[in-house]
């Protein structure tokens, strides 16, 4: 599976997804979806989208990846886990085509969330890009409505060596009729987003700059929210009949989307002083730039801690060369076949001044850490996603 060995199992078409399609009756065609792309935000950006709508009353499906802590998190439906026998039941019917297909992890999960969303009889649903967008599986779906959120450096072994490239797969959601909302990079790729979802007939607009109600509503607090409650309000504007969501509502959602989401990892604070502690899924530049001045400001840099990992299949240089030098380091290791050993990282950051101990888990690290630190200090667990599923899986022990 992508989550744990990476490009490895990355398939660049849509052949085996059409064929599970096919094979259990098309269930993509059963409800209508909003499709949300892009390398920072995505993840946020739809379980927003799926709080406000449920706030409005509506059966709302929410697809999403990775999970944190447990698989069904990635299907819910107003909040609510697709159950274990759901799974079970939707493994034994496909078993007889594991051999023919040898289908992905993310093909059998894309199938099994619209399998359940049709048999659920939802609404609408909300599905996230797993990665790219032109060749995803999720690409399958019958759109009413789109969303690009960002443009960033991430898989760039898959989907392309430049950013233009990325944006290019990105677009690849767009389809004649529909209307996008498109979050602005600042950089070269906002022409190549709009260019190539026009041409592929989309009918695109620029997020706009959000009210400040929604910014103080949305329970996610990091500072790079604001760029994702842009495309959010852009997408409330742009809902298309029947749906229906008032601003009141949509306000009411954004506040209650842990709810209606089960969303965690993002700027999520779990010590409010004496350490001030906070978890972020961030892990690439883009994400990283905001993340990291955010926590500079809780605490003088000699009193702040770093509890980080990283998977070996990342550009780790651009990344360890944004941590700030004079802060105190607790290398470790995610426990996935891809985390890179906690001794190469504390390597490959020395050599840009970053010293710091070694750990054999995320959750010693974040103990000595913890143990470390004294009144006014800020401690920081980040560096994967994994590395924050780890911590929430000790804390939850």
């Amino acid at each position: 599976m992508f989550q744990r060995v990476g490009k490895a199992a990355y398939k660049a078409n849509l052949d085996n997804t059409w064929t599970l399609m096919d094979a259990f009756g098309h269930p993509e065609k059963a409800f209508p979806c909003i499709h949300i792309a892009g390398t920072n935000g995505k993840g946020s950006v739809s379980c927003g989208m799926c709080a406000m709508l449920a706030e409005a009353g509506y059966s709302v499906g929410l697809y999403t990846s990775p999970h944190l802590l447990d698989f069904r998190e990635r299907i819910q439906i107003n909040g609510v886990c697709i159950p274990e026998s759901s799974v079970i039941e939707f493994y034994q019917r496909l078993s007889p085509l594991l051999d023919e297909l040898t289908p992905s992890f993310f093909e059998i999960t894309v199938a099994m969330a619209f399998d359940y969303f049709r048999k659920e009889k939802v609404d609408v649903a909300v599905i996230e890009v797993g990665l790219g967008g032109r060749l995803d599986s999720t690409n399958v779906v019958n759109s009413i409505l789109g969303a690009i959120v960002s443009i960033g450096h991430d898989h760039m072994d898959l989907l392309g060596d430049t950013l233009e490239k990325v944006a290019l797969e990105k677009a690849g959601i767009a389809k004649n009729g529909l209307p996008m909302v498109l979050g602005r990079n600042g950089n070269e790729t906002d022409a190549v987003l709009m260019e190539e979802t026009q041409r592929l007939g989309a009918n695109s607009i620029w997020a706009g700059p959000a009210p400040s109600p929604w910014i103080e509503a949305f329970a996610l607090k990091g500072s790079y929210q604001v760029h994702n409650i842009s495309v959010l309000y852009g997408l409330w504007k742009c809902l298309p009949e029947p749906f229906q969501v008032s601003e009141e509502q949509a306000l009411m959602g954004l506040a209650n989307v842990r709810k209606w989401s089960q969303i965690r990892g993002r700027w999520e604070v779990l010590q409010e002083q004496d350490p001030f502690v906070v978890c972020d899924t961030g892990h690439n530049a883009e994400a990283l730039q905001h993340t990291l001045a955010q926590f500079q400001t809780h605490a003088p840099m000699e009193q702040c801690h770093f509890v980080w990992g990283a998977v070996g299949d990342k550009d780790l240089q651009k990344v360890l060369a944004m941590l700030p030098n004079g802060a105190h380091y607790y290398w470790c290791c995610p426990s996935i076949p891809r985390g890179l050993p906690a001794s190469e990282l504390q390597i490959k950051a020395a050599e840009l001044g970053l010293s710091g101990q070694v750990f054999s888990s995320v959750a010693d690290a974040y103990q000595a850490a913890v143990s470390q630190a004294s009144t006014g200090d800020a401690l920081y667990i980040g560096g994967s996603t994994f590395v924050v599923a780890d911590l929430l899986a000790h804390l939850q022990d």
